[in-house]
């Protein structure tokens, strides 16, 4: 459960200023909302929670794990940006790395740009540094949004079958 992060902002904003004034603080708020109210539930077994993000959702699943000690489990999927800090003073979640709690998943593309194949094998250096056990897995001929089975030049069925 990802909250609305760019409720921030008047509904009429463009998406490139609120991607431009995004703060790291805000969106830890708003997940530390979201995850009290999905624990909060009757039917949620609060010791079993984890977080799932695609492109910027991915980015928000890893930078919550870091201030989160009660997730389980983490999946980001071509989440980008993680080596950056949003917002005045913001620690770029990939430094923050040691604070994960759970095992990770990544899943990238080797064609995206945002993470690039290399900013994947920095993701994957900082989370071997923190020792956090993790699995990343790297497709051949898969761009960001490889998932997306609405975009036909996006989509690759064969490595979205495997991830």
């Amino acid at each position: 459960m990802i909250p609305w992060v760019f409720h921030w902002w008047p509904a009429e904003t463009d998406i490139a200023l609120k991607r431009e004034e995004f703060r790291d603080d805000r969106c830890v708020a708003d997940m530390d909302a979201a995850f009290d109210y999905l624990a909060g539930m009757d039917s949620v077994d609060e010791n079993r929670i984890g977080t799932i993000g695609h492109c910027w959702g991915g980015r928000v699943s890893w930078l919550h794990a870091c201030h989160n000690p009660n997730y389980k489990a983490l999946i980001t999927l071509y989440g980008g940006r993680i080596k950056l800090g949003m917002g005045d003073g913001a620690t770029p979640p990939m430094q923050m790395a040691g604070n994960i709690p759970c095992p990770v998943m990544g899943i990238f593309g080797d064609e995206d740009q945002n993470p690039s194949p290399e900013d994947v094998a920095d993701l994957d250096a900082a989370l071997t540094d923190a020792g956090v056990p993790h699995e990343f897995h790297l497709y051949d001929g898969a761009g960001h949004g490889f998932q997306d089975f609405v975009n036909p030049e996006q989509y690759r069925e064969r490595q979205v079958k495997d991830a």
